[in-house]
């Protein structure tokens, strides 16, 4: 064991101390980021317009601050980069996050100097856990990968812009650099294409023992590199690859395949970070769930899913929460987000701690029928199917179909792109449907009641989706296919891939 390694272990274990602090102390530590955010912004031209001064509880916060998407907060954000001082939080923002919105264009988040090292501090605490609880601490001593944006940014109105990878490769601690791989060259390569072919040239004789990024595209750099190595699997090319990192999407859709990739089970940490904040790490090996960052700078809302396109909504704090419910989450940051909609939907799956699974988004699902079915329905109706009969799934997405041919009901129309197809795909298909029914009793109930007829599979040519997210200048870095849509603009480019 290597002097890095070794010096990890007395660290994770005075972090885990502090962690225990922040499970035991949730609801107190809340109600104390709440305060102090207040208290921070009350000067602000937000916080005056919404009368901050006058606020000493959260009933008076909700009845002052009504819930925004980023749309709805853009009025300030575009004052802030204009370069205007004092308008979400004092000052201006250290950095502007920039984000792709479905619906809103390019955004810019506002990440401030009170919230930047909550994003390090989370990401190297999930690091540490899990060297606290298994003793593993090999990884530190060997060549570690973050594949992520360009660190290159630029400036708008006097503020550092980029991505929000990008944004954090500027902040990593100074005891991992040495360590940390691509190079800052490679890593500035724009076309994610030609990265991941000069990653592979730089790391394929590596000692590579801790490798991160979104699933698809960690995929992707596996496959080009055992391209290159003759065939190798993942352990051969890196015998000391221990622990992989990962965040933004749901692992177990890429499970299978990646695990074939690599050649073995290997050990895996979840996070949850976004450009509005860090907010949840998986914590342990043994236990699910990721526990909730509740004194990083945001104080937490939550909306039943089921409410949250109703006029008056119910407005929840931690403390009202319950188990194995579905939440939307708003944010209220130390960057200046209020009454924000993330878009994400969570569910508890423990109080003691809290921790959450993230479970969709809040508008990515279909409910074309009334039948509201959501991408944690979809994504368990699949995967669990397609273990049973030994098939590997490499994407797909869901759509509607409203205006089937003449004398065919409606249905679901499923796009998938196998590794290794099912014999039968009708059979296979009507399984899947089964699944699904019995995880959501609207959708039992449009299938029995002759509604919709079961769902439809379209099988897709190998690389579909890494061609439709090139065509759409989507390739890599944090970008991910939507599991779920409500209408038929992403089924409807898909349809020349099918098989």
């Amino acid at each position: 064991m290597g002097l890095k390694a070794a010096l990890s272990k007395p660290f994770a274990a005075i972090v885990n101390i502090g962690l225990n602090k922040l499970r035991k102390n949730a609801v107190a530590l809340q109600q104390k980021t709440f305060e102090q955010l207040i208290n921070k912004a009350k000067n602000t031209a937000f916080g005056k317009d919404h009368h901050f001064d006058q606020i000493s509880s959260y009933d008076q916060f909700k009845k002052n601050v009504p819930v925004r998407d980023y749309e709805d907060l853009r009025p300030y954000i575009d004052r802030v980069t204009k370069g205007e001082k004092n308008v979400l939080w004092p000052g201006k923002p250290a950095y502007l996050s920039k984000t792709s919105g479905t619906t809103s264009g390019v955004k810019y988040i506002p990440i401030s100097k009170e919230s930047m090292p909550e994003h390090i501090k989370a990401a190297r605490n999930a690091l540490l856990s899990y060297i606290h609880e298994t003793g593993n601490a090999d990884f530190v001593d060997g060549k570690l990968i973050f594949l992520q944006g360009s660190p290159v940014l630029s400036v708008k109105a006097g503020i550092s812009t980029g991505r929000l990878s990008g944004i954090v490769a500027h902040h990593v601690p100074g005891y991992l650099q040495k360590n940390r791989m691509p190079s800052y060259e490679v890593n500035c390569i724009d076309d994610w294409e030609q990265k991941v072919d000069a990653i592979v040239e730089e790391t394929k004789n590596e000692d590579m023992r801790l490798i991160s990024g979104i699933p698809p595209w960690c995929q992707m750099y596996f496959d080009r590199l055992s391209a290159v190595s003759g065939g190798k699997k993942i352990k051969e090319i890196f015998p000391n690859f221990k622990l992989f990192v990962y965040g933004g999407v749901n692992y177990e859709p890429y499970r299978s395949r990646m695990e074939e990739s690599i050649g073995f089970t290997i050990d895996t940490i979840e996070t949850y970070p976004a450009s509005e904040g860090f907010i949840a790490f998986q914590d342990s090996q043994r236990e699910k769930g990721l526990l909730l960052m509740v004194d990083s700078g945001i104080f937490y809302e939550f909306i039943p899913t089921e409410e949250f396109f109703n006029d008056n909504p119910t407005r929840i704090s931690l403390k009202d929460v319950e188990l194995n419910k579905n939440y939307a989450l708003i944010l209220n940051t130390s960057a200046g987000l209020w009454g924000y909609s993330l878009g994400d939907t969570i569910k508890f799956v423990s109080k003691d701690p809290y921790k959450i699974i993230v479970t969709g988004r809040i508008k990515h699902y279909i409910s074309a029928f009334g039948e509201h079915v959501i991408g944690e329905e979809v994504e368990q109706a699949l995967m669990g199917v397609a273990k049973q009969q030994g098939v590997d799934i490499i994407e797909f997405t869901v759509a509607p179909q409203v205006n089937p041919s003449q004398g065919q009901l409606p249905y679901h129309e499923w796009f998938i792109e196998f590794g290794s197809a099912p014999i039968d795909l009708k059979a296979f298909a009507l399984e899947v449907d089964k699944a699904l029914q019995q995880k959501n009793i609207y959708y039992f109930d449009l299938i029995e009641g002759n509604i919709l007829q079961p769902l439809i599979i379209q099988s897709l040519k190998k690389d579909t989706f890494i061609n439709y997210m090139r065509s759409q200048g989507k390739l890599g870095g944090q970008n991910k296919v939507p599991r779920l849509s409500n209408d038929r603009k992403i089924a409807d480019e898909l349809k020349v891939y099918i098989v």
